[in-house]
């Protein structure tokens, strides 16, 4: 839903000590970055059409969730604007809220997942396996969406590469599922 035409994903180790998305989507105001890590916050929505739900952007509870249990950075600029905004969160708290010179999209880098909290930890499995499930996932978004390039990198080393397909439809597709199979 932000207009994004690539998807990076950045992994170290198994995805706890830092994991980032960052896309060249529309970006957001300050505002709606602050909402987006507010508890309790409803997303917005296409309508009454629960079907017509076509994002990849996070939902409900799930970046307060997140914000919670890590150092969490929030990045963003729209196109157009002077400068982007930047709110850097630790264990839920606000260390900073202010403008931050920053590219058109959003930026969002999560350090430390879990590191004041081991007892969650305990519940991840070993990192290759934890590494090979981000993989999966980014794999099936990348062929759910050939007009969208997608790279995931894993401690500075390429495992995706799907650079968007220019062409439409079934032949787009086509060529988007045989790159990653």
């Amino acid at each position: 839903d932000a207009g994004a035409r690539r998807i990076e994903v950045q992994l170290s180790g198994d995805g706890t000590s830092r994991i980032a998305v960052i896309d060249d989507g529309h970006g957001m105001t300050p505002d709606g970055m602050r909402l987006a890590i507010e508890r309790h916050a409803t997303s917005k929505l296409p309508g009454e059409d629960l079907l017509a739900i076509a994002s990849f952007g996070f939902r409900g509870e799930a970046l307060p969730a997140i914000a919670s249990v890590s150092r969490f950075t929030l990045e963003s600029r729209p196109p157009g604007a002077e400068s982007g905004w930047r709110l850097l969160l630790d264990a839920g708290e606000m260390l900073f809220d202010g403008p931050a010179g920053v590219p058109p999209g959003t930026r969002i880098a999560v350090e430390g997942l879990f590191a004041r909290i081991p007892a969650r930890a305990k519940f991840l499995k070993a990192a290759r396996t934890e590494v090979a499930a981000v993989a999966d996932t980014v794999r099936r978004l990348a062929m759910a969406h050939p007009q969208v390039g997608f790279l995931l990198l894993h401690d500075g080393r390429r495992l995706i590469e799907a650079p968007a397909e220019a062409e439409a439809g079934i032949a787009g597709l086509a060529r988007r599922v045989q790159a990653l199979l």
